[in-house]
C-alpha cells in the first residue's frame, strides 16, 4: 500500500514538471522564447569586433618629431612676487584656475628695481625638413631665450617666426645641421568622437611622455578666445604638454595639446590642427595673422528667438548690431538679419560666423545668404582687414586696449563652469596686469551686469554702455563675483 501511494505521488510530480506548474509549458512560450520577447539578443556575426591597438610602433615613429621646450623670461614686478589670485568662492574646478597655465604670466612679479628670470616648459612638433616648430602662443610670449630639445637630447636655440594669441598658435624656428624627422598634419574636421588619439610631450619637465585616450568632444567653447573651436580629450595632458601634438591612429597631427582643467580628470583641450594650418603660412610669411573683418555683433539663436523668427530649428548667427561704415553696412546687411551661409560656408550656430569670415582673406568680395523676416536673401560683401584697434566683431570679444580686460558672452557652458545658475551679463576673460581693469579690483571670471546702472544683458549691451563714456568719464560697474554682487569703479583712460 505504502509502495503504491509512492508511485503514485511520483506519477504526479512527473507529470507537474511534464506540463508546467502554473500554466505548464504547454499552455505557453518555453523561457528561452519568453527571454527573447523581453529583450533582443544581437547575434555576435552583427557586433563589430573592437581591438584595443598597439601604440609601441606608432609613438616610437613619432617620438623624434616631438620637441620639447624650455624658455626664460625677462620681466620686471612690484614687491614680492604674487601668488595667482584665488576666487572668494568655491571654483567646481577647485582652487586653481583651469586655464592657469594660459595666464598665470600675467601675475607676479619681484622687486620693480629688479629683474628676474622666469622658466617655463612646453612642447612642440617638426612641420618640416627645414626646422619650423608648431607651439602654443602662451610657451613662448614674451620669452627672451628658447631652447628646443630632440628626442636623441640634442639641444637648439629657437627664435621666434611669428604668433598668434587670438589662437594661442606660434611658429618657431630652429638651425639643424641635421636633417628632421617631420610630422604630417591630419584633417581635424574628420576626427570623430571615440575615435584613438595619442599625446605626446614633455609634462612637468619630464620629457618626452606618451599619453592615450579617446576625442571626448568637439567644439568645445571653454571661454579662451574669440575662436574657440577645441577638441576635448581624455588623453593625459598636464603643465608642460603646452604646444605638443595630439595624433590620430594614422600617426597625423589632427590637435594641438593647449588647456587643462586642473581639477579634472580626463579633462583637456586641444586646438584643432585645422585651425593652425590656416595661419602657418601667413605666420612664415608674416609673423602674424590678417583676418577678415565684417563688422556686426551677433548673437545665439535660441529655441525661442527661432520661434519668433519663423525658423524650423535654431540655426544661423541672429545679427544684433551693425556697426556703422563697415562691409556688414555696406552691403546693407541688416538688425534682425540671420546670417545663414558665409561665402559658401554653412553657418549652424553664432560661433562659426567669428571663424569663417576671420579666415577670409581682406578685399575678398563673399556671398552672404541671410534670412531677413523669413525671406532668403543674398548680399555680396566685400570683407575688410580686421585691425588690433577694432573691437572683435561677430561674437567675439575685446575690449579697448586701454582698459587692459576681455570680455566675452557669458554661455551656459561658461556659466556653468564657473559655478553660475544665470547667463546674463558678459564674463570677463581676461585682465591685463597693471591695466585700470586690475587696480580697479576686477579678476578674470567676474560677471558684468551693469554699466553705469545700466542693466547688461549680453555682450550688445555691454558695448552699447561703453560707447556712450567718454574718455576719462568713470565706469561704475556692477560685478557678480560667484554669490557675491559688488560696485567697482573703473576710469576710461582718455
Amino acid at each position: 500500500m505504502r509502495r503504491s501511494i509512492h508511485a503514485r505521488a511520483l506519477t504526479v510530480i512527473v507529470c507537474l514538471l511534464c506540463f508546467g506548474i502554473g500554466g505548464g509549458i504547454m499552455d505557453g512560450p518555453s523561457m528561452a522564447a519568453r527571454t527573447a520577447a523581453f529583450w533582443t539578443e544581437t547575434p555576435p556575426s552583427q557586433v563589430p569586433t573592437i581591438q584595443v591597438p598597439n601604440f609601441a610602433e606608432l609613438a616610437e615613429h613619432l617620438n623624434p618629431s616631438v620637441v620639447n621646450i624650455s624658455t626664460t623670461q625677462v620681466s620686471k614686478g612690484q614687491g614680492q612676487r604674487r601668488q595667482m589670485p584665488r576666487m572668494p568662492f568655491p571654483s567646481p574646478f577647485g582652487e586653481r584656475d583651469p586655464f592657469e597655465e594660459f595666464f598665470e604670466r600675467f601675475f607676479g612679479g619681484e622687486n620693480p628695481q629688479r629683474e628676474f628670470r622666469r622658466r617655463s616648459l612646453g612642447s612642440g612638433f617638426i612641420i618640416n625638413h627645414e626646422g619650423y616648430i608648431v607651439t602654443n602662443n602662451h610657451v613662448v610670449e614674451n620669452a627672451s631665450d628658447i631652447k628646443v630639445s630632440l628626442s636623441d637630447k640634442e639641444e637648439y636655440d629657437a627664435k621666434v617666426v611669428g604668433r598668434d594669441p587670438k589662437t594661442d598658435v606660434a611658429l618657431i624656428k630652429i638651425e639643424a645641421k641635421k636633417d628632421l624627422s617631420a610630422v604630417a598634419l591630419g584633417d581635424s574636421s574628420k576626427l570623430r568622437v571615440g575615435e584613438w588619439v595619442i599625446a605626446i610631450g614633455n609634462p612637468f619637465g619630464l620629457g618626452h611622455t606618451v599619453t592615450t585616450g579617446i576625442v571626448s568632444a568637439k567644439g568645445r567653447i571653454i571661454g579662451a578666445g574669440p575662436y574657440d573651436d577645441f577638441i576635448q580629450t581624455d588623453a593625459s595632458i598636464n603643465p608642460g604638454n603646452s604646444g605638443g601634438p595630439l595624433f590620430n591612429m594614422n600617426g597625423e597631427v589632427v590637435g594641438i595639446n593647449t588647456a587643462i582643467i586642473a581639477s579634472g580628470q580626463g579633462i583637456g583641450f586641444a586646438t584643432p590642427i585645422n585651425v593652425a594650418k590656416d595661419l602657418l603660412v601667413q605666420l612664415r610669411d608674416k609673423g602674424r595673422v590678417v583676418r577678415g573683418w565684417l563688422g556686426v555683433q551677433v548673437q545665439r539663436v535660441t529655441p525661442e528667438l527661432a520661434k519668433s523668427f519663423g525658423l524650423d530649428r535654431e540655426r544661423g548667427a541672429l545679427v544684433a548690431d551693425v556697426m556703422g561704415d563697415t562691409p556688414a553696412a555696406k552691403a546693407g546687411i541688416e538688425r534682425g538679419d540671420i546670417i545663414v551661409e558665409f561665402n559658401g560656408r554653412k553657418i549652424d550656430e553664432m560661433n562659426d560666423l567669428p571663424r569663417v569670415v576671420a579666415n577670409t582673406p581682406p578685399d575678398a568680395d563673399v556671398p552672404v545668404k541671410l534670412l531677413r523676416k523669413g525671406q532668403e536673401k543674398i548680399v555680396q560683401v566685400k570683407v575688410a582687414e580686421l585691425k588690433e584697434e577694432r573691437q572683435a566683431s561677430a561674437g567675439g570679444g575685446t575690449l579697448e586696449e586701454s582698459l587692459g580686460m576681455t570680455v566675452q558672452e557669458l554661455t551656459p557652458e561658461i556659466a556653468r563652469s564657473l559655478g553660475l545658475s544665470e547667463t546674463k551679463g558678459v564674463v570677463l576673460t581676461n585682465v591685463e596686469d597693471g591695466s585700470p581693469a586690475e587696480e580697479a579690483g576686477l579678476r578674470r571670471g567676474d560677471v558684468l551686469v551693469e554699466v553705469n546702472q545700466k542693466k547688461i544683458e549680453n555682450l550688445r549691451d555691454y558695448r552699447a554702455a561703453i560707447g556712450r563714456v567718454a574718455g576719462g568719464d568713470s565706469l561704475l560697474l556692477l560685478v557678480r563675483r560667484g554669490d557675491s554682487v559688488l560696485y567697482v569703479a573703473l576710469k576710461m583712460v582718455k
